[in-house]
This record gives C-alpha cells, structure tokens and sequence, in this order.
C-alpha cells in the first residue's frame, strides 16, 4: 500500500469494548489513518463528531440508544464509512447508508487489509477532488487547483465523464475534476452545448465528429452510446 502524506481522521465505535479494542489494533498497522477516539456509545460519538473533523467511520452497528445505522446517516458529511459488525443481514441498509465496505465479526486480517486498501484509494480520490472546486463564467470555467486557479474556456472542452459524485472534465491537453456530479453539471446554464450519451460521458455538441448506433466520435475517440440516451442523439441528428 502506498503511504500518504495526509492523515485521515477516524473514529471506531462498538459497544463491545474486546470487538473495540480489535479493531483499533488493526487500525494501527495503516499509517494513513489517525485514530481519535475509540468509543462505546454511538451517542456520545455523535456529539463528538459534530465538534470534530472527520474522514472515516468505522462503525458497529447493533448498539443501544442509537444504532450505527442511525450513527451514519447523522454523520453523512463523512466521506467513508465502514461498517464492522456481527450481523450480515443489515448490508443492504448499510450500503444504502454510502457505506464504503461491511465486514463481519469475527474480522479476519485479510479481510480488514482489502477494506484498508478500498479506504485508501477512496480517501486519495476524494482528497485530491475536494481541492478542486469552480465557478462559471458566461463562456468560462475557472477551476481551482490547490491554491491556483486555472482559467478554460468552456469550448475547449471536450467531453465530460461521470465519476460518481465527481465529473471527469476532459480538454486535448489535460483532464480536471470537480467535486459535483455529471447531472448536476449538466443542469447550469453555461452547459447546454452539451448532450449526454451514456450515464458516463457527456460532449460537446458542435465537435462531434461520426454518430453510429453504438458509438460517438469526438476529437478521434471513440465513446460509447447508452441504450437510455439514444432517444436524444436521434433528435441531435434530425435537428
């Protein structure tokens, strides 16, 4: 696993203090993660919480007073969650929750380490995300990079890829990403030169270069066409 120079903050929460203190010593072989605070109440973990920055939950979920289910949807600013607990049979609800992974009690190690490696990967995506942010302009993108601010213009755009909660901008020189969804994106203004054609890509109306039943050609690459949005490359095509 590769070491990052950020330390993500984390709080692990059972009611079992033994299942507690397990978890918090596999927590300690991953340098990317700093513990705050290891805790037997969900409810004094949520006032807590609410004081304190976090990245990461590591949560029971059978607890009395307030479940971890519960737990996490108070906490849904928190960009991962993991639930660690001794019943399978919640995993749906806990998904549904933005849960990032389930694990079952008894926790074998190698199980724990591909959590840590998901959580890693997940953390690094959504830091190096969260320093890019933008604003808009008539006819102009401004995306702030860590502290710069990089200047497009919104034709020199190609194609815009979703990446679950990010979307992908893609120019001939460099490809950008904004913490916002596709659809969001798609939504503003400054956008409707652009026309969805699978629920991963959007482009650019005036540089499509070849349209067929299953593909679009744009600045010679090649993007797939969803069943869903072939409707809407019809009326391109008639317009």
């Amino acid at each position: 696993m590769t070491q990052l120079t950020k330390k993500h903050r984390c709080i692990i929460v059972d009611d079992n203090k033994l299942d507690g203190l397990t978890i918090l010593s596999f927590v300690r072989k991953y340098p990317f993660i700093q513990v705050d605070g290891l805790f037997e109440s969900a409810l004094i973990a949520l006032e807590f919480a609410r004081k304190t920055p976090l990245d990461i939950l590591l949560l029971d979920i059978d607890m009395p007073g307030l479940n971890g289910l519960d737990l996490r949807k108070e906490l849904g600013d928190i960009p991962a969650c993991i639930f660690i607990t001794s019943h399978p049979e919640f995993a749906l609800e806990g998904f549904e929750t933005a849960a990032l992974d389930y694990l079952v009690k008894p926790v074998r190690p190698d199980r724990f380490e591909k959590a840590m490696e998901r959580l890693e990967l997940f953390l690094e995506v959504h830091h190096k995300a969260a320093l890019l942010d933008y604003t808009l302009g008539e006819d102009t993108l401004f995306i702030k990079d860590g502290h710069n601010h990089i200047k497009l213009q919104l034709h020199e755009i190609i194609y815009l890829e979703a990446l679950k909660d990010y979307t992908g901008i893609i120019t001939r020189q460099k490809k950008y990403c904004v913490l916002t969804p596709l659809g969001s994106l798609l939504k503003e203004k400054s956008f409707q030169s652009f026309i969805r054609i699978h629920r991963s890509y959007a482009v650019q109306k005036h540089l499509i270069e070849k349209i067929t039943p299953r593909d679009v050609m744009i600045n010679n690459m090649q993007l797939p066409v969803g069943r869903s949005y072939k409707e809407s490359i019809d009326r391109l095509l008639k317009s």
